[in-house]
């Protein structure tokens, strides 16, 4: 059975510490809409290999610094530790 993946991500932060960066411009630097950069950051959207990579390197840091994924049985124990 496969394991569930959740990706998160920071580029909300990462958009605040380029200079409070817009949606707006992170979308129009990384070739998306502002729709899809609204929908990432509120975690209704996993972007494509080729997006994640734009966005990484609009910010200049690698992707692992954008997007984390952790399993679900990852996900379970922290619960349980709660």
């Amino acid at each position: 059975m496969a394991r569930k993946l959740t990706i998160t991500n920071s580029i909300r932060s990462l958009r605040f510490f380029a200079g409070e960066m817009t949606q707006l411009e992170l979308a129009e630097k990384a070739g998306a809409s502002r729709q899809t950069i609204v929908a990432l950051e509120a975690g209704k959207y996993t972007p494509s290999l080729e997006l994640a990579f734009r966005i990484a390197d609009v910010f200049g840091v690698p992707i692992g610094e954008v997007f984390q994924c952790t399993a679900e049985e990852e996900n379970q124990k922290r619960i349980r530790k709660q």
